[in-house]
């Protein structure tokens, strides 16, 4: 189902209300990356070139007490967004009140507002209520009355059912008003949808990361709709068990071993797993290490996956035409336990018939690192969001936007 988008909307001389991602790392006023501001951009500039006035709100942070507070405003980002636009950016320090509503009023066409952290509405006088998490009514209606139109570009929180994003559009539909997606949530919709709903085969699958318990849901629902699904990270050594083959003293969840066998059971030669291992004496990067196949000995833990392992993937990867990655293949932040990983995201970056999307944290850190960052078709924005998209679950926030 097509959704309403920004580019649908008559912008001119409307109050805009735009929930963006700008949940960004901030260390004493000074951001550490600001990819996600950079990622807000096209939605903010078309509003704007069409003479549309933009009202930005988003979260920072988890808030659970007032002196979280003061770490988290998003002054810091105004003014990284004022850099990047090269224009003015009016940043109000409250999120309701008389303050914010002048400070909208006095907007002309084409400028460009932010008020403060929404999450601040978590802690009310000192308590912790949960305003805008808990996903109050209230809230919603009020942040909906500042504005004409809503727009969604927030994808990293679309999994959530929160106060900024489905409660405002509840309360814009009551009202008559519009709730559109902005272009990246728009982008997010298009590839992720794709790849899960519509791929282009063969479709491969790649997934990494600590737990088979984070990924079952995934693993399941792609069962019906890879070719292939390429296991890999610390939760190999759970279907290790399951298949019998002996782990010594790498990650495992125990409790997870039956599911790992269903899911083998059930995916068959879809499934790969790694053929060798780099294994460490201790969980350090200089640490003694070796290369092993098969069978793990007592005393030694699996940190990244083998030389072996990274060809058989790449031959799986090579003749594929739509690859989804999530997750790391090793222990990703330690440089003996990277290769894994790097070498995947290298290899992808040379897969110029395929559309490939990459989502979680590690992978694209490693893909940027890289440098093959601008070689992919997709990044998502989302972790926890692409994961419930690849699961196949209805997502909050992208369901609340109109459909067209």
């Amino acid at each position: 189902m097509a959704k309403l988008t920004v580019s649908d909307l008559n912008l001119e001389g409307k109050k805009v209300l735009m929930r963006v991602d700008f949940n960004v790392p901030i260390k004493d006023g000074v951001i550490g990356d600001d990819n996600r501001i950079q990622a807000a951009l096209p939605t903010i500039k078309y509003v704007l070139d069409h003479k549309g006035k933009a009202i930005l709100c988003s979260h920072l942070g988890r808030i659970k007490k007032e002196d979280d507070k003061k770490g988290l405003s998003l002054r810091p980002v105004a003014e990284r967004l004022s850099n990047l636009l090269n224009k003015p950016v009016i940043f109000v320090p409250a999120t309701e009140g008389k303050q914010l509503e002048d400070a909208i009023d006095k907007m002309e066409d084409g400028s460009v507002l932010l008020f403060e952290n929404t999450r601040y509405e978590d802690v009310v006088n000192g308590e912790y209520v949960k305003r805008e998490s808990g996903n109050d009514p209230k809230l919603g209606e009020y942040w909906a009355s500042l504005a004409d139109e809503f727009i969604n570009d927030a994808f990293g929180t679309a999994h959530r059912s929160h106060a900024s994003n489905a409660g405002i559009a509840e309360a814009m539909h009551k009202d008559g008003k519009p709730v559109a997606a902005g272009f990246l949530m728009e982008k997010e919709i298009q590839f992720l949808g794709e790849a899960v709903n519509n791929p282009k085969r063969p479709f491969v699958a790649i997934l990494g990361g600590a737990k088979v318990s984070d990924k079952i849901g995934v693993i399941d629902n792609l069962l019906d709709k890879a070719d292939k699904i390429i296991i890999g990270g610390g939760m190999t050594y759970t279907f290790y068990a399951a298949k019998g083959i002996k782990i010594g003293d790498s990650l495992i969840e125990k409790d997870k071993i039956d599911v790992a066998k269903k899911i083998l059971e059930k995916g068959g030669d879809k499934i790969v797993l790694p053929t060798d291992n780099v294994v460490a004496k201790e969980f350090k990067n200089d640490a003694e290490h070796k290369v092993v196949e098969g069978d793990i000995d007592d005393g030694w833990m699996a940190l990244d996956i083998g030389p072996k392992s990274i060809e058989e993937f790449e031959n799986i990867l090579k003749d594929a035409k739509t690859v989804v990655w999530n997750g790391p293949m090793g222990v990703f932040e330690m440089s003996n336990y990277a290769q894994g990983t790097l070498r995947i995201g290298k290899f992808l970056g040379t897969l110029n018939d395929a559309t490939t999307i990459v989502g979680g944290g590690d992978s694209t850190a490693a893909v940027k690192q890289l440098g093959v960052a601008d070689k992919l078709t997709h990044i998502s924005t989302g972790g926890g969001a692409s994961l419930q998209y690849l699961e196949g679950k209805t997502l909050p926030g992208i369901a609340a936007i109109d459909n067209k």
